[in-house]
């Protein structure tokens, strides 16, 4: 497992400043390093909510490899087809950053480019990319989360990336609340405030 760290600087409120690496999100960092192989130059990033879409969007786009367009799937059609058009006059390597697949795109012209475009899709953290991204959040926060939670929460929560961070937060709000490090019962009142109560998965 390995993490890249964003050349940004992070400000109050800025999210994540590292994009953690596992088997659900490799391929993209791979794919993201060498858009001269891009069909058209261009490639489509779609995923989950909270899967770090935006965060490769921004290591790309400081990189200084090429462009980038966010959030391309709630922006009118016809826009980002223009955005298409003039990334190829421009010569520049194009990164759209969509939402969760399918992505229905009503205008022919624009389907077909696209279509045609690397598709590069994250999909949902397994066991080991999980643990690595829990951690990795509790670090941002400076909440001092053991290794031993992640063994202990991942395997009894939904496995998604919204809620590997909504556990997280949640940890960190109860361990302030109650005035007491991140220990057994705060993970396990943290699990139950996010997935709900459900006695055989708190054991």
């Amino acid at each position: 497992m390995s993490q890249i760290a964003l050349p940004l600087t992070r400000g109050a409120g800025a999210g994540p400043t590292k994009i953690v690496l596992g088997e659900g999100n490799a391929h993209v960092i791979e794919a993201l390093q060498r858009p001269e192989n891009w069909p058209f130059r261009t490639a489509v990033l779609t995923g989950p909510p909270r899967s770090g879409k935006s965060l490769f969007a921004r290591w790309f786009e400081a990189s200084g490899k090429g462009d980038v367009l966010d959030d391309a799937q709630a922006m009118d059609e016809d826009a980002v087809f223009h955005r298409w058009n003039r990334a190829q006059e421009d010569g520049r390597a194009l990164l759209i950053v969509g939402g969760e697949p399918p992505w229905d795109i009503a205008l022919p012209d624009l389907r077909s480019r696209l279509g045609a475009a690397l598709q590069l899709e994250i999909g949902q953290p397994g066991d080991a990319l999980a643990a690595e991204l829990m951690l990795s959040l509790a670090a941002e926060r400076g909440l001092p989360l053991a290794p031993e939670a992640a063994d202990y929460l991942v395997p009894r929560a939904s496995r998604s990336y919204l809620t590997i961070e909504k556990l997280v937060e949640a940890i960190d709000r109860l361990s302030l609340e109650r005035k007491v490090p991140p220990t057994l019962a705060v993970w396990r009142a943290a699990l139950e405030a996010v997935e709900g109560p459900d006695e055989p998965r708190l054991l």
